[in-house]
This record gives C-alpha cells, structure tokens and sequence, in this order.
C-alpha cells in the first residue's frame, strides 16, 4: 500500500492559504503556541506541491477558493486513497454563504466552516478537532497497511511452503526408485548372484541412510520450532568438534574428489556446547560446500579468535548464492536455484538447523557470496570458554547381453543418480532386454548414436543439459524418429507431465517406476531390426 505522505513531512501538519502573508504568519504563530505544525502556501501550485507531500488539515481563506484553491483542495480529495478523509477548515466572510462556499460544501466533503471574526481559542480548537479526526484515519491507514504487509508474508510463506513440499516428494522419490528396483530384482524368480546382492544391499543402504538423514532433519526443525529440543553442553575443544564433523562429512568430500584445507590455531579452542549437535552443524556446512561445488573443487574450513570468540568459516569454490537469496538462505522453506535439480541435495532446511543450533549456544551465523558461480562463505562464531572445565559406485554400462540378436529390445538408462541407473540396467538384464546405463545427457547423445537404442528410459532432473533439452534435441534429428522417449523422473506434477510431452517424450512414469507397468510398455515396443 502506498503511503499517503512523504517520509520527513509531519503527517499532521496544517497547510495555510490565507489572503497576505501577514495572515500566514500571524495564524502558524497562533498554531505553534499550541503545539501544531503549519505550512503557509503562497499560491494554489504550492498548494497542490504540498498536499501531494501530505497532511492533516488545510485551512483556506473563503475568498481564495475562486482564484485556484477550490480546483486544487477538489483534485487532491477526489485522488485520496478510500481511507483518507481530508479536513478543509474554511474561513467564510459575513453576509451568509456564498456560491463558491455552497460548491466547495458540495464538492470539498470533510469541510467545518469558521466565521470571521475567529478567536483565536476557537481556532486552535477547531484545527485541533480536525487533526484528531485526521490522526484516526493514519490509525485506520496504518492498521490497513500492517494488514496486507502481514497477507503478502502469509502469502509468500504459503508459496515456500509448496516449493517445499514438492521438493520434499521429490526428494522421497529419488532414493525410492533404486530402492524398489532392488526390492523387484531380490523377489524375482531368478536368482541374484552373489557379487550384485552385494552391490544391491549396498545401494539400498545408503539409500535407506539418505531418507534417514531427510527424516532425522525435519524432526529436527520441528522439535526446534517448538522449542522441545535441549542442549547437552559440556566444556569441548572445538577442534575435536570439527575433526569428527571432517570424519562425518569424508564420503560426500571424497565422492567428489575435493581437496579440503583446514586452518586451525595451535591452541586449544574451549567452547561451552552439545557436541553432538554442533558436529551437526559444521557437518551440514561442509555437506553443502560438498554437494554444491563441481568435483575437484577447494573447499576450507579456518578457525581464529575474535575477542572472546571464535570465528569458524567454511569457504567453497562452488555454485555460489544468488544476491536476493543472501538474506534468506537461512529461513525454513527457503532454497535457493539448483543446479538442474541436482539429485539428492537435500531439502534445504540443513542451514535452518544451523542457524537455530548456533543460536541456541548464544552464537551467530553469516553468509557471503559474490554470485552465482562464485563460491561462498558460511561464518559461525561462538562464544569462547575463559578455561576448559571440565562413495560412488564405479560407471557401469551394462551390455552383457547378446548384441547379435536381432529381436532384442535396447534400451539406454540415463539418470545422473548412479544407483537409480544401475539397477535399472540389472533390472533390464533380468527382463533379457539389452541395455546400456549412462550417466549425463551429454553422455546420452553420444549412447544414441553408437548404441542405436529402440527406446530411451530418460531421468529429467540432470546437471549440464537436463532430459528436457536431451529429448528436444534427439527429436530435431528426423533419425531418431523410431526412438520411443521414457521420462522416468521425480518431477510428477501436472505441469511436469506436460512439458516433458512438449519436449517430445512419448510417456511419463514418476519415481520410483512400477516396474511391471514398465515392463507392459517396453513388451508393447518392437526392435528396429524387426521393425523393418
């Protein structure tokens, strides 16, 4: 809602037209006696400058109103905002009223005539009575404003509160789908051999490991909300609390083949705190700075006294954070762009929990970033004790089958979430459908091209180029015409199924896929070679 006066300008003040100047000076000397502000106007363009500026009454002279006061006082109450309700105090002659004062009654609304000659307690008065009645409409006006600032942030709150819970199903959904294809291969007739139960329990393992982690944290956020979470503190050398957060976070920094640096002072670090959760809060940090820079990244985690502080920074050399998300990276429902919908990074409320926990140890946590693509800085300070008291599976391209035949079905599995791929290739080997399982869409073009595939099991959410752009581009190639397009993907919401239809996918299954009603789809598909 747009303010109705400009900042600066006293809001109650009372703009003064009066025959001479004398008047003008006479009458704000008399107002100010009494504690009013006044504003004597010389002409009716200063008139009009001042009442867009804003305020609480006009007094007018009678006599003026025919020579440009009456035009401006009407223009500005015709404009004013629904709850504004300007008060005109008109100085009338004798002699009974006018044809100006009857129009101006008319026209002017909110008008109290003063009859010459005026006391002066009758004017302060008067002018008094107006301003009070103007100091109720900025009460009404204030409420109105309070109100719809309090709607949009209901609103916008709303709007963060879907994102999330859309990103939330997305990223139940992820570790399902490797999930239910192991589960699908273990309850087959067919026996799975030793070497791939092996790898499949592992897969399902870590994957069971990562809801866990998406639980444990919402419980987390929840029990914060409600303040029913407590602290466990005990003197504790913040350099162990980071060594086991280093430990905690090592696959994720390994799986991406980071480099980290730590720089800790070579002397002890006391801090009054819950281990376990701070171990938390700088694994989080080192979490994010591993899932969102590219792999063979720099990451540094530094530690200094700061009076009687101690100032921890986790620097990265990744993705970085937009401007207009600086401010809010920490709020819940908050996240900022991905980097095309990187699979598995979390829901976004690992930073919500760092602020609450830092917080909760009577510390603060900050963010810098000079933009996307240019890393960022998470700093934790923390209050300082005077004394101590007290990784991924190796790249499989499944093509064991027999490439001789020429009545076998090929597929080509493309699905940046490596598990999600390789057990949908043993999934495909089981079904005696050949397969080849990549990893990117880049990757993706190249398969089309030496595989030859009769269909494409094709995962929307990828880094580099996304399914989207990798269907657009093999459907402008009149080759690949025959090729039958799988969206197998997280993104399952209406709007999701119709623009991978526009991007040229012949079908849309949501993970994790029913296995069986894929399987019904690729039995309905014809090999190229027996095609022709």
């Amino acid at each position: 809602m747009k303010p109705f006066f400009t900042d600066g300008v006293a809001p109650n003040r009372v703009l003064l037209m009066l025959p001479t100047q004398r008047d003008a000076s006479l009458t704000s000397e008399v107002l100010a006696r009494d504690g009013i502000v006044s504003t004597p106007c010389a002409s009716p363009g200063e008139l009009a400058r001042e009442l867009k500026r804003g305020a609480g009454a006009v007094f007018v002279c009678e006599e003026l109103l025919a020579y440009g006061a009456h035009g401006v006082i009407a223009d500005a109450v015709e404009q004013q905002p629904r709850w504004s309700d300007l008060p005109v105090l008109i100085l009338t002659r004798d002699g009974g009223a006018s044809p100006h004062l009857t129009r101006s009654m008319d026209q002017l609304g909110n008008v109290m005539l003063l009859e010459r000659p005026l006391r002066l307690a009758a004017l302060t008065s008067n002018v008094r009575t107006a301003l009070r009645a103007r100091e109720r409409q900025y009460q009404i006006f204030r409420h109105l404003q309070e109100l719809a600032e309090a709607r949009d942030a209901l609103a916008e709150t709303a709007r963060r509160k879907d994102e999330f819970l859309a990103m939330l199903g997305h990223e139940l959904r992820n570790p399902l789908a490797p999930i239910r294809n192991a589960l699908y291969l273990f309850g087959s007739e067919t026996a799975v051999p030793p070497p791939e139960r092996i790898s499949l329990f592992g897969m399902m393992k870590r994957q069971v490991d990562h809801m866990v982690r998406l639980v444990d944290d919402l419980i987390d956020v929840s029990r914060i909300s409600r303040g029913t979470i407590a602290l466990r503190r005990e003197p504790t050398d913040l350099a162990t609390i980071i060594d086991n957060a280093v430990e905690q976070s090592r696959p994720l920094l390994d799986a991406g083949e980071h480099r980290l640096e730590i720089d800790l002072p070579g002397l002890p670090l006391p801090v009054d705190a819950d281990p376990v959760r701070l171990i938390q809060v700088f694994g989080n940090l080192l979490n994010n700075a591993a899932k969102y820079t590219p792999p063979g990244g720099r990451i540094t985690m530094s530690a200094c006294v700061d009076g009687g502080n101690v100032r921890i920074c986790v620097r990265d050399n990744g993705i970085g954070i937009e401007p207009e998300m600086l401010a809010h990276v920490f709020e819940l429902f908050t996240q900022g762009r991905r980097e095309a919908h990187r699979a598995q990074d979390g829901l976004g409320i690992g930073l919500t929990l760092v602020r609450s926990i830092v917080e909760m140890h009577g510390g603060s946590v900050s963010v810098t970033s000079e933009g996307r693509g240019r890393g960022s800085e998470f700093a934790v300070m923390l209050p300082l004790l005077e004394t101590m008291g007290g990784s991924v599976p190796a790249r499989r391209d499944s093509t064991e089958g027999d490439a001789g035949e020429p009545d076998r079905l090929r597929v080509l599995v493309v699905d940046d979430n490596v598990d999600s791929a390789q057990s949908m290739g043993m999934v495909l080997d089981l079904l005696g459908i050949e397969n080849q399982v990549v990893f990117d869409g880049l990757a993706a073009l190249d398969a089309v091209q030496t595989f030859r595939p009769d269909a494409v099991l094709l995962d929307i959410g990828m880094p580099g180029i996304d399914g989207y752009e990798v269907a657009r581009r093999l459907r402008a190639d009149p080759a690949n015409a025959r090729i039958t397009l799988v969206a197998l993907t997280g993104w399952s919401q209406v709007q999701d199924q119709r623009r991978s239809r526009d991007a040229g996918f012949d079908h849309h299954f949501s993970k994790p896929v029913d296995i069986g009603a894929l399987q019904n789809l690729l039995t309905t598909l014809q090999p190229a070679t027996a095609a022709v």
